[in-house]
C-alpha cells in the first residue's frame, strides 16, 4: 500500500493493517505489529525523503523461516543522509526511542538500501516468545 509522506500516513497504515490482520493473528501480536508499523512510518516521515509522488510504501506479509513462519512489515522511503539506527535518548528527550520500541517488540529488524531509497523491515514470530511479566513499581 502507498501512504502519504505525512503523519496521517501512519494512521492510514495502522488502520489497514488492523483491518486485514485482526482475524488472523492474536490480539497481543496485532498490537505489537500496529505499534511497530506506526514507528516505522513515523520515522520515514520525520527522517527520510519521500518516494516519487510524495509517498511512502508500506507492506506486510507472511515469510517462511527456519524457526517457523514470521510476519514481516516493510516501510520503503526515499532514504536519508544517515540510516536508521538506535540512539541513546536522555530521560528528558522528547524523541529518540522509536527504534528501541521496534527492537523490543520485533523478533528482528533491519535496513536495506538500493539506488531508489531504503526499506526498513521488522519480523515477528507468529508464535511469539513469552515476555516476562512486568510488575508495577511502588
Amino acid at each position: 500500500m502507498v501512504v502519504p509522506h505525512h503523519p496521517a500516513g501512519a494512521r492510514l497504515a495502522r488502520h489497514r493493517l488492523a483491518g486485514e490482520l485482526a482475524d488472523v493473528v492474536p490480539p497481543t501480536l496485532l498490537a505489537d505489529l500496529i505499534a511497530v508499523l506506526a514507528e516505522l512510518v513515523g520515522n520515514a516521515v520525520r527522517h527520510a525523503r519521500p518516494l516519487p509522488g510524495g509517498v511512502v510504501r508500506v507492506a506486510w506479509g507472511l515469510r517462511p523461516s527456519a524457526e517457523g513462519p514470521r510476519i514481516q512489515l516493510r516501510v520503503t522511503d526515499g532514504g536519508a543522509t544517515t540510516g536508521p539506527r538506535i540512539r541513546t535518548a536522555s530521560p528528558d528527550a522528547a524523541d529518540g526511542r522509536g527504534l528501541h520500541i521496534v527492537a523490543g517488540l520485533a523478533t528482528r529488524w533491519g535496513v536495506e538500501r538500493d539506488g531508489m531509497g531504503q526499506r526498513v523491515w521488522a519480523e515477528f514470530d507468529l508464535v511469539p516468545t513469552p515476555r516476562p511479566t512486568l510488575v508495577p513499581a511502588g
